[in-house]
């Protein structure tokens, strides 16, 4: 398929949501992590803080003269940059085996990231090791007062005092873990992670992309209008006319009945071309029918065999029908144009909340995802929040597969 015609028109602007736009996530993704192992992965937090600290203590110590002096700045700064980055993984690495987080892989974090990542980190883990060790503490004397009791030493107003400071204390602790634990978390999904000022940054980015490419798609539509009604039904009409005035000065019956017929012939296909155009612009079919009708048109005007499957097992949202029905006309049509293909097949699944169109055709492959029928799809997928995935290889076959999500 070639991506030479023009493209369609984008109908709604993408939803401001907060998501990362080279297939990374946007935020950790979490597992479920049994107790124990979060237990643990606490426990060695704790560890991994105290290293932290050690390492500030002493790295900062011993660079800090050369960190403060211009000249040898960036050098220090990069051999403390080094030790950090080995912490930071370290505390990534724990994070995912302990706690079940899953971080975007190829996000970098910045320099200043990774030190205040640490900083921070270094205090709340010192903080959880204190709590622990007061945890542990409180295990400690309630086992001597169970102790005490088994030995009848404790008197029954002292008993009931301890209990209940007890389970002050142990309300707090366990309150102040959870805290801990929580904060643990976001400064890791902050720093492994897009923050959400760098997120909200790149949607807006997108947005204005998107908006500049439905801007280019709309011109570009209304030029192929312009171009098919300039170039094809106005032709036409200029030579039914022609025809009609020749009828007129027929100089005999059967010269003017000849011509007459001349001009029927040419005013059916006139209403043809035109009928052709205005399903180009939009399908009256896919509102009175729905989008199965309006591909079975599809696969009726094409010139080559064109096999559909249509797994849709409920309504789908206006927007996520026209999309998926310029889809499969535009990758139809190419394909009987450009590709020498002898056969096209068109896949429209819903799977949950995202509908998966697919196109592909046995043709001679090398479509130009750059071209503007191409590219106008994107921009149309796009701005629904979805994907438009080209495949086609020199030679073929050519798949062409757009994800609508239906929200």
């Amino acid at each position: 398929m070639q991506g030479d015609s023009a493209g369609s028109t984008a109908d709604h602007l993408p939803r401001l949501s907060v998501q990362d736009d080279s297939g990374e996530g946007e935020d950790a993704a979490v597992l479920p992590a049994s107790w124990p192992r979060r237990s643990v992965g606490t426990f060695l937090g704790c560890v991994t803080a105290l290293l932290g600290f050690l390492y500030f203590l002493f790295a900062g110590t011993a660079l800090g003269p050369f960190l403060l002096w211009p000249l040898t700045r960036t050098s220090a700064l990069g051999i403390l940059m080094t030790g950090a980055r080995r912490l930071t993984t370290l505390e990534r690495i724990r994070r995912a085996v302990f706690f079940g987080d899953r971080f975007p892989e190829h996000y970098k974090a910045p320099d200043q990231k990774m030190l205040h990542y640490l900083a921070v980190r270094s205090y709340t883990g010192l903080l959880g090791g204190v709590v622990l060790g007061l945890l542990g503490f409180g295990i400690v004397l309630a086992g001597l007062l169970v102790r005490g009791i088994a030995q009848e030493t404790v008197l029954w107003d002292e008993l009931l005092m301890q209990v209940l400071l007890g389970s002050v204390l142990l309300f707090l602790d366990v309150q102040g873990l959870h805290s801990l634990a929580t904060l643990d978390a976001r400064i890791a999904r902050e720093c492994f992670g897009p923050s959400e000022r760098e997120l909200l940054e790149r949607r807006i980015h997108e947005l204005a992309a998107s908006r500049a490419a439905v801007v280019q798609a709309v011109d570009a539509e209304r030029r192929r209008i312009e171009r098919d009604l300039h170039d094809g039904i106005q032709q036409r009409l200029v030579a039914l006319g022609m025809l009609l005035g020749r009828a007129r000065r027929g100089r005999s019956p059967e010269q003017a009945d000849a011509l007459l017929r001349q001009a029927h012939e040419e005013s059916r296909d006139i209403l043809v071309e035109l009928r052709q155009v205005t399903w180009r612009i939009y399908p009256s079919a896919l509102d009175s029918l729905g989008l199965k009708e309006a591909l079975g048109g599809v696969s009726e005007r094409c010139s080559i065999p064109v096999r559909t499957e249509f797994d849709v097992g409920g309504p789908l949202p206006q927007p996520v029908e026209t999309a998926a029905y310029f889809v499969v006309s535009e990758c139809v049509t190419n394909a009987a144009k450009h590709s020498s293909a002898t056969a096209v097949s068109v896949r429209v699944v819903l799977r949950g909340r995202v509908l998966t169109v697919q196109v592909q055709d046995n043709g001679k492959g090398g479509a130009n995802p750059a071209g503007s029928g191409l590219s106008g799809l994107r921009s149309r997928t796009a701005a629904l929040d979805g994907v438009l995935c080209i495949d086609s290889p020199e030679g073929g076959p050519t798949t062409i597969t757009a994800e609508l999500p239906c929200t």
